[in-house]
């Protein structure tokens, strides 16, 4: 039997033993909650549209895992020049995001014009140390002939032309620049980018979708999946 002088230590060395394991364990999970913690995504619609024609791909990343406190779509004026002031706008945008959640980088996904503004804000506008994933949905990449039906009038639909200013500075020197993760999701019966092969890019995850209309890769199930599966890699 231990004495009461006896008793203090022993109380103490038992209650070292229990909070040891309980410390380790802390230390250990906070690495793997830290590794289930996800990127937050920026979508960033197309010409004449607005953050509404995201509720398809919203849904599968929701399915997915992701909160509404991880999804963001920005909304903006697309008749605006993507160089001299759209991408500075999403660039605010994107650090408005990085506030709210804490992330030191998120995940772009974007649709036909919204492919040029994001480029341009990773090559030229600190998107590179921000963003980790990059999806082009039907982006003129490399510029789209069906732009030059309103180009006479409108900024956005100039920057799309080939060989506009906006389309040289993109494809100078790297296409993909810095450790960013790029892919694209292109369709052969895409009736706004002409022609098919704008979209791809030198260094990207290039995926043909099949026969789809430019609108149809919203919403496409297979197409949405490509992108989640993308995001996750």
């Amino acid at each position: 039997m231990l004495t009461a002088r006896q008793k203090v230590p022993a109380l103490l060395t038992l209650c070292l033993t229990l909070l040891v394991p309980t410390s380790a364990r802390a230390a250990a999970d906070a690495p793997a909650e830290r590794q289930l913690q996800r990127r937050p995504v920026v979508l960033v619609h197309g010409y004449n549209a607005d953050p509404g024609v995201w509720g398809a791909l919203r849904a599968d990343l929701r399915a997915a895992g992701y909160a509404d406190s991880e999804l963001f779509s920005w909304g903006y004026d697309t008749h605006r020049s993507v160089n001299e002031e759209l991408s500075g706008r999403l660039a605010a945008y994107v650090e408005e995001v990085r506030r709210q959640t804490g992330a030191d980088r998120v995940d772009v996904v974007a649709h036909s014009f919204g492919s040029l503004v994001s480029r341009w804000y990773v090559k030229f506008g600190g998107g590179a140390a921000t963003v980790d994933h990059w999806v082009s949905l039907a982006g003129p990449n490399h510029g789209t002939s069906t732009a030059w039906a309103c180009a006479l009038w409108d900024q956005a639909c100039r920057d799309m032309t080939p060989n506009s200013y906006v389309q040289k500075n993109l494809a100078a020197g790297d296409e993909t620049p810095g450790t960013v993760k790029y892919a694209t999701f292109w369709s052969d019966c895409d009736e706004v980018i002409n022609p098919d092969g704008s979209v791809p890019l030198t260094g990207a995850a290039n995926t043909g979708v099949g026969c789809l209309k430019h609108n149809d890769l919203l919403g496409d199930a297979t197409t949405t999946s490509g992108v989640r599966a993308f995001l996750a890699s």
